[in-house]
């Protein structure tokens, strides 16, 4: 853990310069690099550098805190942001490389849980990703440093597959590589990129509500929604096959396709058409008057003039509409969500209990 990591830190007494040849373990992509350093180069002051094949000034040590350039063997593969230690004599370079190892993994993720891709330039932004995620609760799949590979894209169709909003790519200052562009295309992987760490996380988090803003909204869309009607006394316009009338929406909202009750919870047909000032319409809420026609209504034997009609709302649905879309609804939708209930229970029972 954190703590016998900073216990074995102090044990091993890191000296705090840097000399060529001495021996240091930097953190790799694969694993750690012990190498020796061949020479150590300190940048030359602005107003000195002239030739770019003379900018650093070779020097045999430095101290905390400087820049410099170490020249060394094997440096290929180190990972930006890795630590470096310098390894005093007496001191087990095995115990350095544990250290290294822990260090890195502690910032480095890789799980099998539904979570995005995370790829950045270094450690340091790697982590403080990381952690923003986390205080948006958002769940990481991998954070690794390096450019997004086709793997990557491989990782994040997964996770999209089974949870879209996390089914991302977040690029920080890295590359895309061709055939992983390619892939994403393909697949329909976003990949969301920038420089600036804020951006990145504003861009994909922005991009997440607005995908679940959406789905809520087509949840909510397809629930058959409660509403209830009157049918207004002289504007019956054909008493069957099918009947029309004029209807008064008292609450709620009516639509093509919803089936209608009477108060005592007998079913007396569908709704096929409505209409408003001889212009067919999708839709009629609360307080509008309009003509709607009604498929196996017989007016005068199933209903007749002012009686009050309610759109048939499924179980299911009236228990979704009260429990996750209460917000969404008007206080008069509940209240005829409620009524509902009732005369449902005379016919059945446990319906909404």
């Amino acid at each position: 853990d954190l703590h016998s990591l900073r216990r074995r830190q102090r044990q091993m007494c890191i000296r705090d310069r840097l000399r060529a040849g001495d021996t240091i373990v930097v953190g790799g992509k694969e694993k750690p690099i012990v190498t020796k350093v061949r020479a150590v180069l300190l940048p030359k002051p602005l107003d000195e550098i002239r030739d770019p094949r003379e900018r650093f000034t070779p020097v045999e040590e430095v101290h905390a805190a400087a820049g410099v350039k170490i020249v060394a063997s094997e440096l290929d593969d180190a990972l930006a942001g890795s630590p470096i230690y310098v390894i005093p004599e007496g001191v087990n370079v095995n115990e350095v490389v544990k250290t290294v190892i822990e260090e890195v993994e502690r910032v480095k993720i890789k799980t099998d849980k539904i979570g995005v891709i995370i790829k950045a330039d270094a450690l340091g932004s790697l982590e403080a990703i990381a952690e923003s995620l986390s205080r948006h609760n958002v769940p990481i799949r991998i954070a690794d440093v390096g450019d997004v590979c086709k793997r990557d894209v491989f990782e994040a169709s997964v996770v999209k597959d089974k949870d879209e909003a996390y089914g991302v790519i977040l690029a920080f200052n890295v590359k895309i590589l061709p055939d992983a562009e390619e892939e994403a295309k393909s697949k329909g992987v976003p990949i969301f990129k920038s420089v600036v760490i804020y951006s990145l996380l504003e861009d994909y988090i922005n991009w997440m509500k607005e995908l679940r803003e959406a789905r809520i909204r087509r949840e909510f869309e397809s629930l058959i929604k409660p509403g209830k009607i009157r049918i207004i006394p002289g504007y019956v316009f054909r008493r069957s096959k099918p009947a029309i009338v004029g209807v008064e929406v008292l609450a709620g909202r009516i639509k093509p396709k919803y089936r209608l009750l009477r108060i005592d919870g007998t079913e007396i047909g569908t709704i096929m058409q409505i209409q408003d000032k001889g212009k067919n319409i999708h839709e009629a809420t609360a307080g509008m008057e309009v003509a709607i026609s009604i498929d196996k209504a017989m007016i005068g034997r199933h209903i007749k003039e002012g009686d009050i009609l309610y759109v048939r709302v499924p179980e299911e649905h009236a228990r979704i509409l009260m429990e996750k879309f209460q917000d969404r609804l008007t206080p008069d939708e509940i209240e005829v969500i409620k009524e509902l209930k009732e005369i449902m229970r005379e016919k059945v029972p446990l319906w909404g209990a």
